[in-house]
């Protein structure tokens, strides 16, 4: 095949050999099979929660299968066309099928991430709680281009943002903002961005037009119901009521309406000051609680399965997950997948779903590629 065809090949067969790889091909075989003739089983309907979850997981897994054998027939078909097609000098034929193939590869990346997102609580609404690090107004600054970054991704995406709590800076930026993202797979997208972010750039606060490094964090977590239980000793909570600081209207600073709740045995922190009512930041702060304290229990069953330990570090050199640099070049670049763009401007606009197709796509092969920071 022509080169553009087989390019397009190559994204098809890598995103199938993926898809492969995260389904565990002859065992998702195996429990379809399985799944299949406990359906069968009219006794499987005495008890109907349960028969809701075989149902589901058989959806779900026969979707994905399904998905991945269409891809595959589609390609071979495709790919046969093609070489029929350059056999007999049919150019228009030729050029047919590599518009095809493209589309199709467009398809296959769409199915490889939509798979990735089928974790326990990917489809959930998230958390998401931005930190600016040491080095007042440069990270401060910093922080709040993540907050309007986030908040353009998820408006790309149709996402309903709400701002949670927030604290502004001295003299520009914020301390720290939470923001709560609702729409379709919010976690399962937002779960790769937890970690420190680095600026580089020719700081507008220096007289002397010095260039600054800046570091900023971010931490995710899945909004949870009802129906996941999650365990907290009302004994281990340590609640604390404050005047609400920022934008607001008249109330904010006139009552000690805003929430911090501290978990004892973790350390854990959350906050609230959005609503007017104690009582209403109460029930979110305990709910933000909540989520922090599920999603810390899915980082350690991701750290038991030797995947990703998604932890806290400390925010600053060293341990940075992606570097953002406006001067004096131009790159965004990841240090978990190698992933690069030459537009800093698009990425700080919302353009973020290629890296975390990335991130997604390297938590399923285990794969770590060495990457240097840029300076």
């Amino acid at each position: 095949m022509r080169a553009e065809a087989q390019a397009h090949a190559d994204t098809i067969n890598e995103a199938l050999a993926l898809l492969r790889r995260f389904l565990d091909w002859d065992k998702a075989l195996r429990r379809l099979d399985e799944l299949n003739a406990r359906v069968e089983d009219q006794s499987l309907w005495d008890d109907p929660k349960q028969a809701q979850e075989v149902m589901r997981e058989r959806q779900r897994l026969d979707a994905a299968i399904t998905a991945t054998r269409d891809i595959e027939s589609e390609l071979k078909d495709t790919a046969e066309l093609i070489e029929m097609a350059e056999a007999e000098g049919d150019d228009e034929m030729a050029a047919e099928g590599t518009a095809a193939l493209e589309a199709l590869a467009r398809r296959a990346e769409k199915d490889k991430i939509q798979a990735l997102l089928a974790g326990e609580a990917d489809s959930n609404d998230t958390y998401m709680e931005i930190n600016a690090g040491a080095g007042g107004t440069e990270s401060q600054d910093w922080a709040e281009m993540l907050q309007r970054m986030y908040t353009r991704w998820a408006e790309r995406r149709g996402y309903k943002v709400e701002l949670i709590d927030y604290h502004a800076g001295e003299q520009a930026g914020i301390k720290s903002a939470t923001l709560l993202l609702k729409g379709e797979n919010a976690y399962g997208y937002a779960k790769t961005e937890s970690g420190v972010h680095r600026l580089v750039r020719i700081s507008p606060y220096d007289s002397s037009a010095r260039r600054h490094t800046s570091f900023s964090s971010v931490w995710v977590y899945p909004v949870i119901d009802d129906n996941i239980d999650v365990e907290i000793n009302d004994a281990d909570l340590r609640i604390d009521t404050y005047r609400a600081s920022g934008a607001g209207g008249q109330h904010i600073n006139t009552t000690d309406s805003a929430v911090r709740i501290t978990h004892l045995p973790t350390g854990i922190v959350v906050q609230c000051q959005n609503q007017r009512s104690q009582h209403k930041n109460r029930a979110e702060a305990y709910n933000q609680l909540r989520a922090r304290l599920y999603e810390r229990e899915l980082a350690e069953r991701e750290a038991a399965a030797n995947a990703q330990n998604a932890t806290k570090t400390d925010i600053g050199w060293g341990h940075q997950i992606r570097s953002y640099v406006l001067q004096p070049y131009q790159l965004v670049k990841d240090l978990r997948t190698g992933m690069t763009s030459t537009s800093p401007s698009d990425v700080l606009d919302g353009d973020l779903d290629p890296f975390m197709a990335a991130a997604l796509s390297q938590r399923v092969t285990g794969e770590t590629v060495e990457v240097e920071d840029v300076d």
